[in-house]
């Protein structure tokens, strides 16, 4: 603050209520920034104050130094004493992931009805493991995106489908860490669209390995990252016998303005906390690593084409086409809006295989 008009560090931190917050990472002279989404405007973090970093990257690992100067510094935007001249119009950035460049990104099991549907409709009974522990799986965390175009190669467009999802980030290193203590992992929420392309995941998988082709194209997380504390009004029980914070937070879709999918965060089985004690278990986890909570109940054309067919023989299965408008909605977190392009290269690897 030495060559502007902005308060002094001694006057923003006489300050005693400390604001939640949202951050946003925009593309900025080729390189991702880091920003406060303050009134659907950008303000980025390191111009605001020297301490903080340009990229949430830096920001996580150091979260334990950066959170409370960067609380501070949003209650000074916010209460106008530092000048809101300073922001750009969010209309005017190129968004990307929340956190562009995450050091793993893995997706939990986590909501019951969506695996008793899925189940169900193809006439399977509820596997009891569900309920015994949860699981995930890693995806391709070099194929993180935010908002915008989502590009699909041919193969891809063979059921290609979205999931409606919310999504975690760690904030500390840590290892072998109890659910009971997990939540003081989590840097905050985001949405999640986990893209599917379902002919080459059930075609791979039925090697019994995988998802690996068929996820490994597209994980949309965004429009921004919202810290817990930003969330507190919204925290409700976990269920029984579950351990974890837990939050009310509605959960929608639509497909060209179309609304799909309906469903809440609420309906977690097992928690971000618990997804987090068995991600660690023997195994370092690190600041900026992604979880996503898996598809919510009604999140995804696989579960409701086939509870449709199962209705209603006649019924018309739909899955995502080039042009396509997805957009997803969680309470608090905001809209995630992405575009579904064709690649320009035709390439198959459908049309090699073998046999």
């Amino acid at each position: 603050f030495k060559d502007t008009a902005s308060y002094s560090l001694f006057n923003l931190f006489l300050q005693p209520k400390y604001f939640s917050m949202k951050l946003v990472s925009y593309l900025s002279n080729g390189h991702d920034q880091l920003a406060f989404l303050v009134d659907d405007l950008l303000f980025d973090c390191d111009l605001m104050h020297p301490e903080l970093p340009n990229s949430m990257n830096m920001f996580l690992q150091y979260w334990d130094d950066m959170f409370p100067i960067a609380q501070q510094t949003e209650a000074a935007i916010k209460s106008g004493r530092l000048s809101k001249d300073r922001g750009i119009s969010i209309e005017e950035a190129i968004l990307l992931a929340p956190v562009p460049f995450p050091t793993s990104c893995r997706d939990g099991y986590a909501f019951r009805q969506h695996v008793a549907a899925a189940r169900r409709n193809r006439k399977v009974d509820m596997i009891p493991e569900f309920d015994q522990y949860p699981i995930f799986y890693f995806t391709n965390h070099h194929s993180v995106q935010g908002p915008g175009d989502i590009v699909c190669m041919t193969d891809h467009f063979e059921k290609l489908d979205f999931e409606l999802e919310a999504a975690i980030v760690i904030c500390r290193n840590g290892r072998n860490i109890r659910a009971e203590q997990a939540d003081q992992y989590i840097g905050g929420l985001m949405i999640m669209n986990d893209m599917s392309a379902r002919r080459l995941q059930m075609e791979e998988m039925l090697l019994n390995l995988g998802p690996a082709k068929g996820k490994d194209f597209s994980t949309v997380i965004g429009p921004c990252l919202v810290t817990l504390d930003e969330l507190e009004e919204f925290e409700i029980p976990a269920k029984e016998g579950h351990t974890g914070k837990s939050w009310n937070l509605n959960m929608k879709c639509w497909v060209n303005g179309v609304q799909v999918s309906n469903g809440n965060v609420g309906d977690m089985d097992w928690t971000f906390a618990e997804i987090i004690e068995r991600c660690s278990y023997g195994v370092n986890i690190q600041a900026g690593d992604v979880i996503g909570s898996g598809t919510v109940g009604t999140g995804c054309f696989l579960e409701l084409n086939g509870t449709g067919k199962l209705n209603n023989p006649n019924y018309q299965e739909q899955w995502l086409q080039a042009g396509d408008k997805v957009e997803m909605e969680i309470t608090g977190l905001g809209k995630l809006s992405n575009t579904i392009v064709k690649d320009e290269d035709d390439f198959s690897i459908l049309a090699k295989k073998k046999i």
